[in-house]
């Protein structure tokens, strides 16, 4: 009889199962879209996409350094809180977009339904460029950063000395098996991620737990809260001098705001998780105060934990939490810390490859990128687009070589990931406000607090994505610029010009879906994916 009772149970639940992704492909149908991609993710996975991406142990450890410098403890502190409470407010209002519209596209797709459609497919064009930016510089920034830790933790105990070079092949190599993951170990991604979720809340419990149990002392709470730095100046002038300490408040943030990026993840696998309109939603607000919280912790025992602070802005290693490591838990019991922290980064890398691969093959599938033909392609082997993610890899790659020749690379490469990625999330979330009453709500929504929050968020981001062009370091020359500008301003000339000689021509992005919603009854044949891709051709020049 219990045998019978645990078929029946599991019989119910596999049909239940059956029914909600049967109720996920019509969706997508309804957005123009055919089921192409493999629909296996639950809402647990689908939040572990995002988690792993925003990875507060990758973040923070990456940016330590120029936190302490352009702010110190305390504006890394009380920043921290801050830019966690307007990072939900932008993540609230993406839930509630994600609900309405849950495809692979994201931002962009989202960009283009909220528009009027006379202006969409302009508004999905720019969106999709601006989020493909922060995407590749996202991926380069988490991958470089894990290179950095690794060259760091070969200087445990060595005569090794890490110069940009080697780092840079570290990179590459890092990034290639990243992508070689992402290409033969795609049935293996569900199983990495649930031992990414659990590897990033033990680890950093873990780690934080380990340092403030062995610190020999601790710092005051006045030293963690109060205390502001300005090492900002290379000639011992800094921007609190020279302009004032709110200047440096402003671009000392960038390290908490890096750190809480990365959840339209969940957006971007919408499309290969069941229950699509609740799960994407709810994994991109789970993965932001998941992360807000642990990340907090995290800073505040890093920064309890330092035993000397000039001897840690100056370590040798180069990064100040493993000198923190060193000086707290001696050196075998830094390397077991360094190969957490190290793990933590790879898996987050890993999944940022993911998410970055299924945003260009959404974009390409709409004749967004160049050779888009090729690279909307899905393997019919792993129903994975394998082309986007080597792609991915390619561009990520490009776009930290310039840490070759410059010594802020890094946090540009930081900046313009965070930018990037928000500026893609500012633009769908002020067209919901301007057209409004055009926004069609799914089942994920915010009732009379929809459109307060989403003008919060708009506010947000346009203040972010203003501070983190300006310089970080003080005279600037070819050293310290902080390129950010430079990359932003390729790609807003390269969307735009591009945009007025050639693709306003051709490139229709969701349009035709939009003008299929408003004329073709439920049921009907859509148009696929490869039919759009076509049409999109022949409009080419």
């Amino acid at each position: 009889m219990t045998d019978q009772n645990s078929l029946e149970k599991g019989a119910r639940v596999q049909e239940r199962a059956v029914d909600s992704i049967g109720d996920d492909e019509a969706e997508l149908a309804r957005m123009g879209y055919k089921q192409e991609l493999k629909r296996d993710l639950s809402l647990m996975q689908n939040f572990g996409i995002s988690f792993s991406i925003i990875s507060v142990i990758t973040g923070i450890p990456s940016l330590f350094l120029y936190g302490l410098n352009t702010g110190g403890p305390a504006v890394m502190t009380w920043g921290f809180v801050v830019v966690a409470f307007f990072t939900m407010s932008v993540g609230l209002s993406m839930g509630e977009v994600c609900s309405a519209h849950p495809t692979s596209g994201g931002p962009y797709f989202w960009a283009a339904m909220l528009s009027e459609p006379a202006n969409a497919a302009f508004a999905s064009w720019v969106t999709g460029w601006f989020n493909l930016l922060g995407q590749v510089a996202v991926t380069a920034g988490i991958s470089y950063g894990c290179a950095n830790f690794i060259s760091t933790l070969a200087t445990f105990n060595t005569d090794f000395v890490p110069q940009p070079r080697i780092t840079t092949g570290i990179y590459a190599g890092v990034l290639i098996l990243q992508g070689l993951i992402n290409t033969f170990g795609v049935h293996l991604l569900g199983y990495i991620n649930n031992i990414s979720i659990w590897w990033h809340a033990v680890g950093t419990t873990a780690v934080v737990i380990s340092i403030l149990a062995a610190a020999p002392k601790h710092q005051s709470a006045k030293f963690v809260f109060q205390t502001f730095i300005d090492n900002t100046g290379v000639d011992g002038v800094g921007w609190s001098e020279r302009a004032s300490p709110a200047y440096v408040v402003a671009v000392g943030i960038l390290m908490a705001q890096y750190t809480l990026t990365g959840f339209d993840g969940s957006a971007h696998m919408t499309e290969e998780t069941r229950n699509a309109a609740m799960s994407g939603s709810i994994g991109i607000i789970m993965a932001i105060g998941c992360s807000a919280v642990l990340g907090w912790f995290l800073l505040l025992g890093l920064l309890f934990s330092i035993q000397d602070l000039d001897a840690t802005i100056s370590s040798p290693t180069g990064q100040p939490v493993a000198q923190i490591f060193l000086d707290t838990v001696g050196e075998k019991g830094a390397i077991v810390l360094m190969v957490i922290v190290i793990g933590a980064m790879f898996f987050c890398g890993t999944f940022s490859l993911t998410s970055n691969s299924r945003m260009m093959y959404a974009f390409a599938r709409d004749g967004g990128i160049p050779g888009h033909k090729f690279f909307h392609k899905v393997s019919k082997q792993t129903q994975t687009p394998l082309r986007t993610v080597w792609l991915a890899c390619t561009l990520s790659f490009i776009l930290a070589l310039p840490s070759l020749g410059s010594s802020v690379a890094f946090s540009a490469v930081t900046s313009i990931a965070t930018i990037g990625l928000y500026i893609s999330y500012g633009i769908p979330i002020a067209l919901r406000v301007v057209y409004r009453r055009r926004f069609v709500r799914g089942p994920f929504h915010l009732g009379a607090f929809s459109y307060p929050v989403a003008i919060v968020a708009c506010l947000w981001i346009l203040f972010i994505s203003i501070a983190f062009i300006l310089p970080q370091a003080n005279p600037v020359d070819s050293q310290t610029l902080n390129y950010t500008i430079v990359a932003v301003g390729i790609v807003l000339a390269y969307s735009m010009g591009f945009w007025i000689l050639s693709a306003r021509k051709w490139f229709t992005g969701p349009i035709k879906q939009i003008e299929e919603e408003g004329g073709v009854a439920g049921g009907e044949d859509r148009a696929s994916s490869t039919d759009v891709s076509q049409a999109i051709d022949e409009k080419k020049p």
